[in-house]
């Protein structure tokens, strides 16, 4: 049976751990595991490793092939290196006090090393904080500034503009008053005189009808006239007419007198 040892996930999205396992290889990665040896949180800074280091030391010996992270892990917390000095202890090459003296000195520097990264990164961390208040309170004092020298230009403008409203009004107010009154004056005027006209419009209107209303009667008066003298001719053809006729027709005494012998003859 290939055993392995490898992690096995936990944590939910975004927010993962892990345990270090010993698991058969053909087994899924979240399922049954055969023993639990230590685990991994690799959220913190730096991350946060607990392994059983005599278990995992013996799984080792025991021909367990860790799969790569896990590997990476147990060199990172000298499983590995303790592996290779137990295994020149059993050749023979180093004896077990050296081999633990040589592990020792290891644990020591490699704490030194991950202390150091520590605080590098505390210090960076800080210096980091620093800048970015550093920067947010230039921003802000800044903005301040602009703020007041904005404000001053207001304020000045604004009494300038009341110095010049304070010098001006009295002027404006005198010149713009006389205009008032003269154009009041100009209207009654104007009103005086376009009345005026009117009344006299109205006068001169019974005059001009009175001067027209004239020539009506005289042209009345003479057509009146020429009809009189137009049927008076007429009257007198009409009586002439039967005076003529009378003359025509009237025979004489005399001339009928003559004419009958005449018929009988």
């Amino acid at each position: 049976m290939a055993t392995r040892m490898r992690l096995q996930r936990f944590g939910k999205k975004g927010q993962a751990f892990y345990h270090i396992v010993i698991a058969d290889g053909r087994a899924p990665r979240d399922g049954k595991f055969i023993e639990k040896i230590g685990s991994y949180n690799p959220l913190t800074i730096p991350a946060t490793i607990d392994i059983d280091m005599d278990k995992a030391l013996e799984w080792l010996q025991k021909g367990v092939s860790p799969t790569e992270t896990t590997k990476a892990i147990l060199s990172y917390k000298g499983v590995l290196y303790k592996n290779h000095l137990l295994k020149g202890v059993a050749k023979g090459a180093i004896t077990k006090e050296a081999a633990e003296a040589k592990f020792e000195q290891w644990l020591t520097e490699k704490q030194a090393k991950i202390s150091s990264k520590i605080n590098q990164k505390a210090q960076e961390s800080k210096s980091e904080i620093k800048k970015r208040l550093e920067v947010e309170a230039k921003i802000n004092e800044d903005r301040e500034q602009a703020f007041a020298a904005k404000r001053a230009k207001s304020l000045v403008k604004e009494k300038e503009k009341e110095a010049e409203a304070r010098e001006t009004v009295p002027e404006v107010e005198a010149k713009e008053a006389v205009p008032e009154v003269e154009v009041k004056e100009a209207v009654t005027k104007v009103k005086a005189k376009e009345t005026s006209p009117k009344v006299e419009a109205k006068e001169a209107v019974p005059e001009v009808e009175a001067k027209e209303a004239v020539p009506e009667v005289e042209v009345k008066e003479a057509v009146t006239k020429v009809k009189a003298k137009e049927t008076s001719p007429k009257v007198e053809a009409k009586e002439a007419v039967p005076e003529v006729e009378a003359k025509e027709t009237i025979p004489e005494p005399e001339q009928q007198a003559s004419e009958e012998p005449k018929a009988e003859a």
